[in-house]
């Protein structure tokens, strides 16, 4: 009973730290550019502007429950200090506004070699020197399993939340034709649960809960830890390409956790995860960057017919199950190859729609759907030629 009141004002702690109310404004920063990009390339936004602050609340919220439980369980113990110094570089990537920049590996990375030389050249921290005094050695022996254990968090995020729901953009290709890509900006908390030393905390932060286990003291500090992504697709399905990135990066976690279990036996080990995390992290942005740019667009108009670039939700034509990357052939028999014919082809039948698709495969198949009044008047399809125009916003 103990344990759980201590967690639980370890928990009410949690909701004084400000990084958690930093990242709700940076989620609303990421909504606001986004729905605002969208009405300048389409005259509309697709999904609604509190959209990235409903992902940064929801969908982290597993990953951290269950590595806390793992971090508890195996009793791994991390100086206040590292947790300090991670927050503070947290907030510094932020401010560049890059949400890429706040993966695990970059924002536990830095804070570990920083300590590193704080700790190694005696370098004076203001306010918080008696933190890193207490350290018995520059290497965190637990840093890199838990580094290792959020890149995994960072991977499944990816693969199952960032890949769906990405956003339409337009750019200029060479020939100054609009070409459509798509990128995914996410930012999700996940709450951590930790253990640190009693003594820690004797100043300046004296309110936190303390627990006794065997002869030791420690604290629960319960905080809301940022994991960022950031990615623009051109070449592939939007979907494939950010799945494949977050395939490697669990890759890349399962490495991490791995060598950093290692170092609580052998310390070299955990500079070595961590010097992993921070190359690898880094190598899968830049490869899929570079491979993405030099391959020809997914979204071009090099096809016989209207390319489907993204669907309004709640619209027809979600509702007719088309698909991102589909491409529209015919509009009720009438054959279509731009915007203007697109519309044209479905004024012919307003209270009835066949459509013939492409689909990702290159085979035919027919959609139909009775059409309602009050219905977007161009069934909620997202395209990208020079002539679209949006009249209206649609809820």
């Amino acid at each position: 009973m103990e344990w759980l009141l201590e967690i639980g004002k370890g928990i009410g702690k949690f909701f004084l730290d400000p990084l958690l109310y930093l990242g709700i404004l940076y989620a609303v920063y990421l909504g606001y550019i986004r729905v605002k990009r969208e009405r300048r390339n389409f005259h509309i936004r697709i999904q609604d502007g509190w959209f990235e602050t409903r992902m940064y609340f929801g969908k982290g919220l597993i990953c951290g429950l269950i590595f806390s439980i793992i971090t508890l369980l195996i009793g791994n113990i991390i100086p206040l200090a590292f947790v300090l110094t991670v927050s503070a570089v947290t907030i510094l990537f932020s401010i560049i506004l890059k949400p890429g920049l706040l993966s695990p590996a970059y924002t536990m990375g830095t804070g570990f070699f920083l300590i590193m030389l704080i700790t190694m050249y005696q370098i004076e921290v203001p306010i918080f020197q008696n933190l890193f005094a207490q350290m018995d050695t520059a290497i965190i022996p637990g840093a890199a399993f838990l580094t290792g254990l959020l890149l995994l968090a960072e991977g499944l995020l990816v693969f199952k939340n960032a890949s769906q729901h990405t956003s339409p953009k337009l750019i200029r290709s060479k020939r100054g034709m609009n070409m459509g890509v798509h990128e995914s900006k996410r930012l999700w908390m996940v709450p951590l649960l930790f253990l640190i030393p009693a003594d820690a905390l004797s100043v300046p932060f004296d309110f936190w809960p303390v627990v006794p286990i065997g002869q030791s003291t420690f604290n629960f500090l319960f905080i809301p830890y940022w994991i960022g992504f950031g990615s623009q697709i051109r070449s592939v399905h939007p979907s494939l390409g950010i799945k494949g990135q977050g395939k490697q990066v669990i890759w890349l976690g399962v490495l991490v956790t791995l060598i950093g279990a290692a170092g609580f036996w052998f310390e070299p080990a955990v500079i070595v995860a961590m010097g992993i995390a921070l190359i690898g992290r880094l190598l899968i942005s830049m490869v899929h960057y570079y491979q993405d740019s030099g391959q020809t667009y997914y979204f071009s108009k090099n096809h016989s017919g209207i390319v489907i670039l993204d669907i309004i939700p709640g619209t027809a034509a979600e509702k007719m199950k088309l698909k991102i990357g589909e491409v529209i052939k015919t509009v009720n028999g009438i054959p279509v190859q731009n915007e203007q014919q697109y519309y044209e082809a479905l004024q012919k039948n307003r209270a009835f729609c066949r459509l013939e698709v492409i689909d990702d495969n290159g085979e035919n198949r027919f959609v139909s759907r009775a059409l309602y009044e009050g219905e977007h008047h161009e069934l909620g399809i997202i395209t990208f030629g020079n002539e679209n125009r949006w009249e209206q916003d649609v809820g």
